[in-house]
C-alpha cells in the first residue's frame, strides 16, 4: 500500500480489524506526509504484514487497538488539541529512566491535534478496577505497599530535571487556587446531583466545605508535575508486576496547572481503593463492614509506603499529608462530576464512600 493513502485513510480513526492500525505502524519509519507528525520515544518493535488487530473489552473515553499482541494504538476520540501532557511526560520519564509504565513508542498527530499515542502491550494486563475489586472481596491488602512505591516511584522521576523538563519542582504560591476549585466541585455536584443522593450532599456540604479549609490556609508544599489522573484503573497488573498508564490528565478537570502538590495524586489514588470496595460490594457481594475495614487499611498501607520510600529517596518534603483529606473529598465530588456526565451508574462508588465517612 502506498505510505501517503495509509496516512490520508485515517479518517474517521480506525477501528479494531480494519487493518488500517496496522498498516499505520508499518509506515511510521517512512516519510511523514504534511500535517502528520511522528515523536518517536523508543525504537518500535517490527510489525509482522497480516498482524492480528483486537480491541480492548473496556470503557474508555477513546479507543485502542492491540496489534499483533505486541503494541497498543490509543486513538483519541476526537482528537485533542495540542499541547496534550501525555506526550511531554512520555518523553520525561524516558529521559530519567522511568519503567514501571507500557514503554511508549510513538505520539502521532495532525496538524494541532494528537490523534494517537502508541504503547507495549503489556501480556496478562488486568484493569485496575478488575484485580482490586478482587483484592477487596478476598480482603488482601498486600498489594497497598507496592503501590505506594509505584506512586512514590512515580512522583520522584517527576521531581527528577530532565531536558523536557528542566525545572520540575516548584514553589507553592502564596494563594493558590485550591480552595475555590475545590468549591466549584462541589457546587457542582450539588447541581448534578439528584434524588437522596442530592439530598445527602445538601444536608452535609458545609461539613465538605470544612474540610476544604486548609486548602485556603496551608503550609508551603513543593509543585511537581503529577500524573493528574491517578486510579487503580491507570495502573494495570502484568505479568511482570505493576504498570502505571494514562498521563492524559483529568477529564473533570479542564485549564488546571500542570503543576500540583502530589497530596493531589496520592489522595486520589486512595480514594480509589474505596471505590473498589464499593465496586467490591456492588458486584462481587463483599461484606460491606468487612470491606470498610479492608479499605482503611489498604490506604494506610498504601500512604505508609508511598512515604516511606519518598523518605529513603531524601524527598520526604515532596509530600505534605496535611492536603490529603480535603483533596480526597474534591475528588469525591469530581467522581459525581464524572458520574453525571458520562457514566450515571457509577454514582454509588463516590456517595457510598462519602457516606462511610459522614455516617
Amino acid at each position: 500500500m502506498n505510505p501517503r493513502s495509509i496516512w490520508e485513510g485515517l479518517r474517521p480513526a480506525p477501528r479494531a480489524g480494519d487493518g488500517r492500525t496496522t498498516a499505520l505502524l508499518t509506515a511510521l519509519t517512512s516519510e511523514i506526509p504534511a500535517p502528520y507528525t511522528v515523536r518517536i520515544f523508543h525504537p518500535l518493535p517490527e510489525v509482522p504484514s497480516g498482524a492480528t488487530e483486537r480491541g480492548f473489552d473496556v470503557d474508555q473515553t477513546n479507543h485502542s487497538v492491540v496489534v499483533a499482541e505486541t503494541l497498543v494504538v490509543k486513538w483519541l476520540t476526537p482528537p485533542l488539541p495540542l499541547p496534550q501532557p501525555a506526550p511531554e511526560m512520555f518523553a520525561h520519564l524516558t529521559s530519567v529512566g522511568f519503567t514501571a509504565t507500557a514503554t511508549p513508542y510513538a505520539a502521532i498527530t495532525r496538524g494541532g491535534e494528537l490523534l494517537a499515542l502508541v504503547t507495549r502491550y503489556l501480556p496478562g494486563a488486568r484493569d485496575g478496577w478488575e484485580w482490586c475489586a478482587e483484592e477487596a472481596a478476598a480482603g488482601r491488602t498486600a498489594f497497598a505497599d507496592e503501590l505506594g512505591v509505584l506512586a512514590a516511584d512515580l512522583h520522584l522521576a517527576l521531581a527528577t530535571p530532565s531536558a523536557v523538563f528542566p525545572d520540575p519542582v516548584r514553589p507553592s504560591p502564596a494563594d493558590p487556587p485550591w480552595f475555590a476549585r475545590a468549591e466549584a466541585a462541589l457546587r457542582e455536584a450539588l447541581e448534578l446531583t439528584g434524588g437522596e443522593d442530592g439530598r445527602w450532599l445538601a444536608a452535609h456540604a458545609h461539613l465538605l466545605t470544612e474540610r476544604f479549609r486548609v486548602l485556603a490556609d496551608h503550609d508551603a508544599t513543593p509543585l511537581i508535575r503529577i500524573h493528574g489522573d491517578l486510579h487503580v484503573g491507570q495502573i494495570l497488573r502484568w505479568r511482570d508486576g505493576y504498570a502505571v498508564i494514562d498521563f492524559d490528565g483529568n477529564p473533570t478537570v479542564s485549564d488546571t496547572d500542570l503543576f500540583q502538590p502530589a497530596a493531589r495524586d496520592l489522595a486520589q489514588l486512595s480514594t480509589s481503593l474505596e471505590h473498589a470496595g464499593q465496586v467490591a460490594v456492588r458486584r462481587r457481594g463483599a461484606d460491606p463492614a468487612a470491606t470498610g475495614e479492608w479499605a482503611a487499611d489498604a490506604t494506610r498501607s498504601l500512604k505508609e509506603a508511598y512515604t516511606r520510600r519518598l523518605r529513603e529517596h531524601g524527598h520526604g518534603h515532596l509530600l505534605h499529608d496535611g492536603l490529603l483529606d480535603a483533596f480526597a473529598v474534591e475528588q469525591e465530588c469530581r467522581e459525581l462530576l464524572y458520574a453525571a456526565r458520562h457514566l450515571p451508574r457509577w454514582r454509588y462508588a463516590p456517595m457510598g464512600v462519602l457516606r462511610s465517612w459522614y455516617r
